[in-house]
């Protein structure tokens, strides 16, 4: 089973770059979509409905700004839009796809780079987000929780650590939550299970060289439930194309009840 994540910046911005033509290809059986920036109403062209795919978005209210999409191969059995918060529903943060025993959620957190307000709202949302880990955790389904989290984890997982140690995105307190769920909550970051390389970055600043020197950081995951810990086969962050600042994350896992049901 082949899981692609990618915040688009703009779906429409990121079709124009080739995107969907590169999915055509590699034909992952779930696709995530973050930031999509736009109403499904104004995705009229064809191409925003590849072939033997089902669609489901979840757009902010307000036009041009955050919301999430979930392209599958399989239909599901159950959509869940947005977690019956208002004010994270309201900005399209949250889709989750049922197909059996699996949930397969796209996921956007907020960041709080633009101000404190922000950043205080991002941390009102982790703080009621683990408590709602915890219960999806103990319901027995296998998640893979993907999304842009806007939080790299360890100083591995951004070139210039020491520079933004203060910075949203990498504090003390996002990177003792992270720990925390990666420890004692019992979550794994799918990611490093199967590579521990230095330089794996998934987004790049728009500012200076850092894309051509890869001056990125890893804040695009796949968060798994511990049943899937032994199923993850491969993960791959695709940089050959750019069809936003971040890039696709795309892991294989061995999940046979996927085709099997």
């Amino acid at each position: 089973m082949k899981v692609t994540s990618i915040n688009v910046n703009g779906i429409r911005a990121a079709a124009r770059k080739g995107m969907f033509e590169w999915l055509a290809k590699e034909r992952p059986d779930v696709v995530c979509l973050q930031e999509i920036k736009a109403q499904e109403e104004q995705l009229t062209d064809a191409l925003f409905y590849p072939e033997g795919y089902h669609h489901h978005f979840h757009s902010a209210e307000r036009k041009g700004y955050s919301g999430v999409a979930i392209y599958s191969r399989r239909e599901p059995d159950e959509v869940i839009v947005g977690l019956g918060w208002p004010d994270v529903d309201a900005e399209g943060r949250y889709l989750e796809a049922r197909f059996g025993n699996l949930s397969v959620i796209s996921l956007y957190v907020q960041s709080g780079s633009s101000s404190e307000e922000r950043q205080a709202v991002k941390f009102d949302f982790m703080a009621r987000f683990m408590a709602h880990l915890r219960e999806i955790k103990a319901s027995g389904r296998d998640y893979i929780i993907c999304g842009d989290w806007n939080i790299a984890h360890k100083e591995i997982d951004l070139k210039n650590w020491r520079g933004n140690r203060k910075n949203s995105g990498f504090l003390p307190e996002e990177r003792a939550w992270m720990d925390r769920l990666f420890g004692e909550e019992g979550f794994h970051d799918a990611f490093r299970l199967v590579n521990q390389e230095e330089d794996q970055y998934t987004w790049w600043s728009n500012r200076g060289q850092a894309w051509a020197k890869n001056v990125g950081w890893r804040i695009d995951y796949h968060v798994i439930t511990p049943g899937l810990k032994d199923r993850v086969l491969s993960a791959d962050i695709y940089t050959a194309e750019r069809f936003s600042d971040h890039a696709p994350l795309t892991l294989v896992y061995d999940y046979p009840a996927w085709a099997a049901e």
